[in-house]
């Protein structure tokens, strides 16, 4: 499968402009789930913001 990073880079929500996996959204993923974390495009913006990716973040932003 080609990676689309040119077209995923610009739809990334998230707002840490300095990482290398931005836009690389199966990198994303790998990475935080191995740190036991969700990617920010899993929050709303105003919990991605905080760069807490915890699922414990993931709970309280979403009221579950």
């Amino acid at each position: 499968m080609e990676c689309k990073r040119d077209r995923t880079e610009k739809e990334c929500t998230c707002t840490y402009e300095g990482c290398s996996r931005r836009g690389v959204c199966c990198e994303c993923v790998k990475y935080h789930l191995a740190m036991k974390q969700l990617p920010g495009c899993c929050f709303p913006p105003e919990a991605e913001r905080t760069y807490d990716r915890s699922f414990k973040a993931f709970a309280k932003a979403w009221k579950l």
